[in-house]
């Protein structure tokens, strides 16, 4: 399954298919010096499969979750690409979940003013969300992706068997993302993963349906000025609590709870069922204060208000303008 993205500054392919790791010389340029960026949880065997196929690779690898998405590795790798001559004709590619994504995205959007970047998610919270769209980022002085830019990878693959090695806590994490462009713009695909018997028999369904619904969120509005920010759905709060709790939640976990804030009495309760389901919290504590703090500082607020995009119907939604004061009523 092939996915064509259009956007003002590059037209890029995501590739959809079991296997596609071990034959990404068939879609990428791997001609030059090739950069893999991935994590110390990314299995080896990955990492060599695909520096297998590159003519001159390089691989850099960054300890395993958030906290790793920082200033400082962003300055390492840059430093690694110039003590080994990178030029514009080479390329960097993001071998890992979101955050390895985020970075090396940041990267190859900096290096040089901008070098070739290819995106391999090998978690499913990556492969339906970060993989498309474009957003790069880094975190700093406690905020979540506060440094970064719009900049579209050249290709996208996705290889579901990449998944099957991810415990369930990451798997179900990633789930809820696209939980949440379900909830949004597709009881459909929603009723499909509360309802699957088997999810990795569905995944492939899943991912496709998700990507397509974020497709045509982000080619209408790419810089999100306007629809893209339906695509925020439970992340104002649940960024606050992420960020709360250092990281020590998973970014779907996190989601999964914001969206519970913002979701009519109906939707709720076939939401809560959901997140059971997927073993996936329902309820965290914290001092409403502190939260509220985080809130304010989010890429969402404007003075006295916060955008927030509410569900009341599956497969509806609508951004409001939220008083910080109502927040603190909703915490």
């Amino acid at each position: 399954m092939d996915i064509n993205v259009k956007t003002s500054t590059l037209t890029y392919d995501i590739i959809i298919k079991k296997g596609v790791l071990n034959e990404a010389y068939k879609h990428l340029n791997l001609n030059n010096k090739t950069l893999i960026v991935s994590d110390d949880g990314v299995p080896s065997t990955y990492i060599e499969t695909l520096k297998k196929q590159c003519i001159n690779p390089f691989v850099y690898i960054i300890k395993q979750g958030e906290a790793s998405k920082n200033i400082e590795n962003y300055q390492n790798i840059i430093s690694f690409m110039i003590e080994n001559s990178f030029s514009r004709k080479d390329v960097v590619i993001a071998l890992g979940g979101g955050v390895v994504g985020d970075l090396s995205g940041f990267v190859a959007s900096t290096y040089m003013r901008g070098i070739k970047f290819y995106n391999i998610p090998t978690t499913l919270l990556s492969q339906v969300d970060s993989s498309i769209g474009g957003k790069t980022a880094i975190d700093f002085n406690g905020y979540k992706n506060i440094i970064g830019a719009f900049y579209p990878p050249h290709k996208v693959l996705i290889d579901s068997e990449t998944l099957l090695t991810l415990d369930k806590r990451q798997l179900h994490s990633g789930l809820v993302e696209s939980i949440k462009m379900a909830m949004s713009h597709n009881e459909t695909l929603f009723d499909l993963i509360a309802n699957s018997t088997n999810i990795n028999e569905d995944i492939d369904e899943i991912i496709y349906q998700s990507l397509l619904i974020k497709k045509q969120v982000v080619e209408e509005d790419e810089k999100e000025i306007g629809l893209r920010k339906v695509l925020n759905l439970g992340h104002t709060i649940g960024h606050a609590i992420e960020s709360y709790y250092n990281y020590e939640l998973l970014h779907g976990e996190c989601v999964g709870l914001g969206m519970l804030y913002v979701t009519s009495n109906e939707v709720k309760e076939k939401l809560v069922k959901v997140l059971n389901k997927y073993a996936l919290k329902t309820t965290v504590s914290y001092e409403k204060d502190k939260l509220v703090e985080y809130i304010i500082h989010d890429k969402k607020a404007n003075n006295n208000f916060v955008e927030m995009v509410k569900v009341n119907k599956i497969g509806t939604f609508e951004i409001e303008n939220v008083e910080i004061e109502k927040i603190k009523e909703m915490l």
